[in-house]
């Protein structure tokens, strides 16, 4: 069955046993306010032993006695909104269905889920209606009782006001706080009902530094910041990747990189062989995800640059090779790496990650100025582009002249992604500095994909040719991506022009 996704809006105050709720007509369009259930509401959350779920911000449960029985996880809060997934009850009481679980299998992992806390929950609703007739918002007046599993000696119970939008708009939810507030209510101290409930067994959040403290802290500090939004952006791309999302493979592909990258960069600031099993296992990580994603790249390339043919040179079924082809390698490709998402080795790279992080190895290094500190940093990745280039000077036409350009595109990739790290820090010479290395990569990327296309041209052409079919075509496109390669070299010309490594050492102080 479907996995229903809604976008939920809510406000939850905390409210004395006593305290009555008020009149809430004339707020915002409500014209009136029905009790329309009193529920009895049994939910089990489920989580890792160590509350993973629950430190991320996520709630995963089992729950009966409402219209929407069955299984519920919300992911983490955004402001008043989060996103809530349910699926119907399943025959068997204890098993989370995959297919929800799969949005957060990289918190999850391959550890097992247990039963962490019971919630007891008698809930009266009210609807708020507008002249229509059309529910605004669903009014819970809820009493409830927490108690921690496997078994705890101590019941919690509380009453709490919950306030959900259905069709009204941020501007009533302001004014029913206002009204809620004046009754005696306060927001509420905890994120959620299993927040509250596991009071005790859950660290503090972890706020996310400001740009003052970058700006005046540690290089640590800086590369942690880093580090942990990329995590933050492979976790979030894994149950993309798992349920076929459009893009989440490149996008996947991408964290992968940027936190690989940032660990080669950064390490000078790390204790000897910290990051060498790390880099290791996100390199085997990006080469399994890039098999869909270059095969997608290519397809999609060929696909526009036959589809802007004059029909009359197209001889063949040309559009249906590329297609069949490259579609069946994009499908290996990405069953590929959903199943290395699901190996053991990926669970144990985001533990890894996860301690390290928290751990950070650093040097003294790592603990002096950031300002101080990242400049040499880019100054090192300046000059392996620099390097780079020169090899591109002295190789020859053909294959190794478009070997050394992908060295240089790897090696502007890498400059551009350090200096987006040193942003928070350096503000606008590391802006300047991430923009035109991003120029010399483009230009780079547009050079290679014409590599990977002349190469699957070449290759379909002789093939056609050994088998007596007419490959004109494949050679006018060859001839086509030629072309483009040339133009592509040129605009990397201009693009090194204006990266300038001399200015760049300048901005930096060396």
């Amino acid at each position: 069955m479907a996995i229903e996704r809604h976008r939920e809006v809510e406000r939850t105050f905390e409210v004395d046993p006593g305290t009555p709720l008020p009149p809430l007509v004339d707020e915002g369009g409500v014209v009136s306010s029905v009790q329309v259930a009193e529920l009895a509401l049994e939910a089990t959350y489920v989580d890792t032993a160590d509350l993973a779920l629950a430190r991320a911000g996520v709630t995963l449960r089992r729950r009966t006695g409402g219209s929407d029985d069955g299984w519920h996880l919300k992911l983490p809060r955004s402001g008043d909104s989060r996103t809530e997934l349910h699926l119907p009850l399943g025959p068997a009481e204890g098993t989370v269905p995959e297919g929800i679980l799969a949005s957060v299998r990289a918190l999850v992992r391959d550890h097992p889920l247990v039963p962490v806390v019971r919630l007891s929950t008698r809930r009266i609703e009210h609807a708020l209606r507008d002249e229509a007739g059309a529910v605004l918002a669903l009014v819970c007046d809820d009493e409830v009782r927490a108690e921690q599993l496997p078994g705890a000696d101590e019941v919690l119970e509380w009453r709490e006001w919950e306030v959900e939008l259905v069709a009204g708009d941020e501007p009533l939810l302001d004014e029913l706080d206002e009204r809620l507030r004046r009754a005696g209510a306060e927001p509420a101290g905890s994120a959620s009902k299993l927040a509250r409930a596991l009071a005790g067994r859950l660290p503090p959040p972890q706020s996310k530094p400001s740009a003052k403290a970058l700006r005046r802290g540690t290089a640590a500090l800086a590369v942690r910041a880093h580090l942990t939004e990329h995590i933050a952006r492979l976790h979030g791309q894994d149950g993309r990747v798992r349920s076929g999302e459009p893009g989440s493979v490149h996008k996947m592909r991408i964290a992968t990189r940027r936190l690989r990258m940032a660990l080669k960069t950064c390490g000078p600031l790390f204790e000897d062989d910290a990051t060498t099993t790390l880099e290791g296992d996100l390199r085997r990580l990006g080469r399994v995800l890039s098999a869909a994603r270059d095969a997608q790249v290519l397809r999609e390339r060929l696909r526009d640059l036959v589809s802007t043919q004059p029909p009359e040179l197209v001889m063949g079924p040309v559009g249906v090779l590329i297609d069949d082809e490259l579609s069946v390698a994009e499908q290996a490709g990405r069953r590929n790496a959903v199943a290395a998402l699901e190996d053991a080795r990926y669970f144990r790279l985001l533990d890894d990650l996860d301690a390290f992080v928290r751990d950070l190895p650093v040097t003294d290094e790592g603990d002096r100025p950031a300002h101080r500190v990242l400049p040499g940093l880019l100054r090192r990745d300046a000059k392996r582009v620099q390097r780079a280039v020169k090899h591109v000077r002295r190789a020859e036409a053909g294959e190794a002249h478009d070997a050394a350009l992908h060295e240089v595109r790897k090696k502007a990739k890498r400059l551009r992604y350090a200096a987006e790290l040193a942003v928070p820090v350096l503000r606008k010479p590391a802006t300047k500095l991430a923009s035109a290395a991003k120029e010399v990569q483009q230009a780079l990327g547009e050079h290679q994909d014409t590599v990977m296309s002349r190469e699957f041209l070449r290759e379909h052409g002789a093939r056609s040719h050994a088998e007596g079919l007419n490959g004109f075509t494949l050679g006018r496109l060859h001839a086509i991506e030629e072309a483009r390669a040339e133009a592509a070299t040129k605009d990397f010309d201009r693009a090194w022009a204006d990266l300038d490594i001399s200015r760049v050492r300048k901005r930096l102080g060396g």
